[in-house]
């Protein structure tokens, strides 16, 4: 079974977590959320309390297969700049295992170094912060094991995709009919 991690920090945006979590539990992933200040409860950029599995430090990050970072700005800041976040980026990257981030985001693989020399998306203006390689007429970009999307409007595409680079394209075209969606 393939194993996601979803770290929720304060201030994250909700429909980029839940479209993560939902479309990745649909495809039979095991989602794990975990909060990045080890609380059991996690409130959104717009007030929405999301219930943890568990807390960042107690994650034993050797059996999963990715980590996705859902953006908001307060979230992403705090992903870019607590030291457990930049920590499992790093290693993620360097075991050659996938790592997502959307909207804001990226900035906390910018701050672990990975966006060096790699195509990516992200919400507009935070690639000022990023520079590089921004590619800003794609909703998702995917470089390799790093893949990044644009915001809250394109979290079902991102999410989607994740589901196709851990499962193949047909459970995402699966998936994608099941909910009313094209695909891929």
């Amino acid at each position: 079974m393939k194993k996601v991690l979803v770290p929720l920090a304060k201030g994250f945006e909700e429909i980029e977590a839940v479209s993560i979590i939902d479309v990745l539990r649909r495809a039979g992933a095991d989602v794990v959320v975990a909060s990045v200040d080890g609380s059991e409860c996690v409130c959104s950029s717009h007030n929405v309390r999301v219930l943890t599995d568990c807390a960042l430090s107690a994650v034993d990050s050797s059996s999963f297969d990715m980590i996705a970072l859902p953006g908001g700005s307060e979230g992403a800041t705090t992903l870019a700049t607590d030291a457990l976040p930049q920590k499992l980026i790093k290693e993620f990257h360097a075991k050659g295992k996938f790592v997502a981030a959307i909207c804001a985001a990226p900035i906390a693989l910018h701050a672990a170094g990975i966006l060096q020399n790699v195509p990516y998306t992200c919400y507009p203006g935070c690639n000022a912060q990023i520079g590089g390689l921004y590619t800003e007429d794609k909703n998702v970009v995917v470089s390799d094991k790093i893949i990044t999307s644009r915001g809250p409007a394109t979290a079902l595409a991102f999410a989607l995709t994740l589901v196709e680079v851990l499962f193949g394209t047909p459970k995402a075209k699966e998936l994608a009919a099941g909910m009313l969606k094209t695909c891929c």
